[in-house]
């Protein structure tokens, strides 16, 4: 097997976060290892919102983190809600510095728009919902020029290499078919979340929840797997994934309505449009569950204006033969985002020794159990930094890592079989029924194909919501118990294994 030794830091992931970390690890030598090509299978670079942050006047970091702290339904922690605002005005500012093409007012400012759950028109946009593939050119230009990064495409995580004291030392990886060690004197997972794992998803499908089940099984606490995000308007064109219908239509004034073009959102929450993201998922399911539909309704409130505005959605749109100019575009919830992932510090540093998390893997605790709309590319970019910097000072311990077995390979069929499991039965609503046997069917697929990693992703998501009995936030049992005093979940895996001979 080939031994590769890193000098300096690496980094696996090639999103906002994990290009976020490697500038900052500056000037020490950063490794990023990426498996499918720059761009592509990040999350970030579909990102349609943009940016929240207090850029206006008539706004405030200490808002931004009230209401982060509002949407995440009593488990934000307060702390990392308030280093997430207090950063980031200057995390935007140093993205449209090295590019980034953030729309502007006449006076030059940032333009901001309106979405749920917000009290201030804060989310910095790029054309109308460019904001995520114009922010990662950007930073992709920047890292690749950055004579301190190197990044390596084509190399998928196999697992973490520990040595006899547990700590992390570096990652198997996969290339071409062959497995390499990598060790490295601190180890960044920027991984991403766990969509993929969903039949109806809006993220990248390489996306499966690897980087967080490898964590959990080298020893790392996990925090609210639970807790799954369902963007409420993923267009319903019979695409996977599925293509997305940004909030910002709704902040523009776009109505839901169903299939007889009434609105009902009124009758769900006196925000309306403007409910958290949980809320309106729930309520588009309800509507299409009893056989009324639901649509979003933006001919009014963007008509004409769309391919200039809205130019990702008016495309998805037509490619399904909808024009959303003068129709109605169908739409359903979707899983969209994980606010569960590997417990990290403010700094990005996990339980385990020399490895850090940073981006949608990571859990800060800043987003409770409902992330506020368009903090997920904050979170990345702000978070994604300070592991950089924290690693950048990381010592070496010079330990030898103990070999490692590679996580078995879920075949494409029992993938196939898995998303739809989850999307069954650890969706939008959920109960102990559905849950239960979900669990039973991940018992019988590892139990034909092994411990692979997206059924450990998908068995720490089904456990740790059988656990909750009570809904909060985006977590909704429709047998649920009276509401309890909200507390977080934490899930540290047993060892899986004795220790291994060390790899010579």
């Amino acid at each position: 097997m080939e031994r590769i030794k890193h000098d300096g830091v690496l980094i696996v992931g090639a999103g906002l976060a994990g290009l976020s970390a490697a500038l900052a690890v500056a000037p020490r030598k950063a490794l990023v290892l990426t498996g499918a090509p720059v761009n592509q299978g990040c999350s970030s670079a579909w990102a349609q919102g943009g940016m929240a942050a207090a850029l206006s006047d008539d706004d405030a970091p200490a808002l931004h983190a009230a209401d982060t702290v509002a949407a995440g339904a009593g488990l934000v922690d307060a702390a990392m809600a308030a280093i997430l605002a207090e950063e980031g005005p200057e995390a935007v500012r140093r993205l449209a510095q090295l590019g980034a093409p953030f729309d502007r007012d006449d006076q030059g400012q940032f333009a901001t728009s309106l979405e749920a759950a917000h009290s201030r028109s804060r989310v910095a946009r790029v054309k109308g919902d460019q904001a995520g593939r114009a922010i990662m050119d950007a930073v992709i230009r920047t890292a690749l020029s950055a004579p301190h990064i190197q990044i390596r495409s084509g190399a998928r995580l196999r697992g973490l290499l520990q040595d006899a004291e547990g700590r992390v030392r570096g990652v198997l990886a996969e290339e071409d078919g062959r497995l390499v060690e990598i060790t490295a004197a601190a180890t960044i997972l920027a991984t991403g979340g766990i969509g993929g794992l969903y039949a109806v998803t809006t993220t990248p499908p390489e996306l499966k929840g690897e980087g967080l089940a490898l964590a959990a099984l080298a020893g790392a606490t996990i925090a609210d797997p639970e807790f799954v995000q369902f963007h409420p308007t993923a267009i319903d064109i019979g695409r996977d994934p599925a293509p997305l219908a940004t909030e910002a239509l709704r902040g523009e004034g776009a109505k839901l309505i169903d299939g007889n073009g009434e609105p009902f959102m009124a009758r769900y929450h006196p925000d309306a449009e403007l409910a958290p993201r949980d809320v309106v998922a729930r309520a588009i399911h309800a509507e299409r569950e009893a056989g009324h539909g639901a649509f979003l309704d933006a001919r009014a409130a963007v008509g004409a204006h769309f391919p200039d505005e809205f130019p990702a959605v008016f495309a998805a749109c037509l490619s399904g033969g909808i024009d959303p100019r003068v129709q109605p575009i169908p739409v359903a919830p979707a899983c969209h985002y994980h606010m569960g992932g590997i417990v990290t510090d403010a700094d990005g540093r996990t339980s385990l020794a020399n490895l850090f998390a940073a981006g949608e893997c990571a859990s800060t605790g800043v987003h409770g159990a409902n992330r506020l709309a368009s903090n997920s590319l904050l979170e990345a970019a702000v978070f994604g930094a300070r592991a950089g910097h924290a690693a950048r000072e990381a010592l070496d311990p010079q330990s030898r890592p103990l070999r490692a077995t590679p996580s078995p390979d879920l075949p494409p069929e029992a993938l196939a079989q898995l998303r739809i499991a989850m999307s069954r039965d650890a969706g939008v609503v959920r109960d102990a029924a559905g849950l239960t046997r979900l669990i039973a069917e991940i018992d019988a697929m590892e139990a034909a194909h092994g411990r692979a990693a997206p059924l450990v992703a998908a068995r720490l998501t089904a456990q740790a919501a059988l656990a909750r009995p009570n809904s909060l936030g985006a977590h909704f049992r429709a047998d649920g118990v009276p509401d309890q005093a909200p507390s977080r979940t934490f899930i540290t895996l047993p060892a899986s294994s004795p220790p291994r001979l060390a790899a010579e």
